[in-house]
């Protein structure tokens, strides 16, 4: 069974198959990143129209990528990351282990982002830059200040970044 699939050039190394069904075979540690398009506090203001109705319609793709992102979470592996941003607080989601910035690991950006761990450690900061402009979302960083935002497309904002993406590899991976 091919799980693997080429993009755009060069190799990539994602699976092309439902990712529930290649859920059932044992890994030794699975790194999720789930789509957050409902959950994520970006789409919030979609939540509600005015005055502060909820439209049923999102809340239940909300509930129904809560689930998904549960399965994954709660996946029978002995260590598991689940990468997401932060969600709206009507989803109720389990505490993160951890927030991080794109700027901790080489990228001069802001764009917080949490992780669930299982069995792994945190993610530790590989290389920190100063932050010169929101890679995405809010124009503001947790202290106020003001940024420039690089990105504001869904494909483009949905990206992990490499040094992050490095440092799972280099601090969870091991040794080949």
């Amino acid at each position: 069974m091919r799980y693997f699939r080429y993009i755009g050039g060069a190799e990539q190394w994602h699976i092309k198959a439902d990712v529930l069904q290649v859920l059932k075979i044992k890994w030794d540690m699975i790194i999720a990143f789930p789509p957050c398009t409902y959950l994520s506090n970006a789409g919030a203001n979609k939540l509600y129209s005015p005055p502060k109705v909820l439209n049923y319609e999102r809340y239940q793709k909300g509930l129904k990528a809560k689930e998904f992102f549960m399965k994954l979470l709660n996946a029978d592996c002995p260590k598991i990351a689940v990468e997401n941003p932060i969600h709206s607080k009507i989803f109720e989601m389990p505490a993160h282990s951890q927030e991080i910035q794109p700027y901790e690991f080489g990228h001069p950006y802001t764009k917080r982002t949490r992780l669930w761990l299982k069995g792994l450690p945190p993610l530790m900061a590989t290389r920190i830059v100063k932050p010169l402009m929101a890679w995405a979302g809010s124009s503001k960083d947790y202290k106020g200040n003001k940024y420039t935002v690089k990105h504001r497309s869904p494909k483009m904002r949905s990206k992990t970044f490499p040094g992050i993406a490095k440092a799972m590899a280099e601090q969870w991976g091991g040794k080949i």
